[in-house]
């Protein structure tokens, strides 16, 4: 939500690229050789499926899988409600909500190719040393992860410019952190 404000304000300027990282596969207690994207059943995994959708409706275009993913991390992470990842209807009738084709995500869905780009995702990631999301990896190769909360729409492009100029242009800085709790300060009044 709020990379989609900053994307709004640089336009072509600013490119970003959703890849798939897998939380449950990090916090998995199953052991090194069990991975989420090899299991049969994507609706028993937390997450798993809702990655398999924004990858399928990645078929249906660039343009289609920004506004499926904004709709999908606004649908968990802001407003009302927290979509469960892991049924088949909401995601649907998500992606219907942006005028998406729901029965083509329903067979694209099917596609058994696509769990394995979600692995391919996340060990990528791994081997670049990401714990978790978000990461941004940055066009120098450098990467950050940072813990945020959604900035107000009139902070979005310099809370997003200031952290660019720490994290992809101060290699050395390895961590900030703020005392919680409460944090931040000011920003929930």
């Amino acid at each position: 939500m709020w990379l989609d404000r900053v994307k709004n304000a640089y336009g072509d300027d600013l490119e970003i690229i959703w890849k798939n990282f897998s939380l449950e596969q990090v916090n998995s207690k199953e052991g090194d050789d069990w991975k989420v994207w090899e299991q049969s059943d994507i609706g028993e995994r937390r997450s798993l499926m809702s990655q398999v959708a924004a990858e399928a409706v990645r078929k249906q275009g660039p343009e289609a899988h920004q506004k499926f993913h904004l709709a999908l991390l606004t649908a968990r992470h802001g407003g009302d409600g927290r979509i469960a990842l892991n049924e088949v209807e909401p995601l649907i009738e998500l992606a219907e909500k942006v005028g998406l084709d729901g029965g083509r995500l329903r067979e694209d869905m099917k596609d058994p190719e696509l769990k394995k780009i979600v692995g391919r995702d996340h060990e990528a990631a791994t081997e670049e040393g990401i714990f978790g999301t978000p990461t941004f990896v940055f066009s120098n190769g450098g990467s950050a992860y940072i813990k945020t909360f959604i900035p107000p729409e009139e902070d979005a492009v310099a809370e997003f410019e200031h952290f660019m100029a720490i994290a992809s242009d101060r290699p050395y800085i390895g961590e900030i952190k703020r005392p919680q709790p409460p944090w931040p300060k000011g920003a929930m009044a």
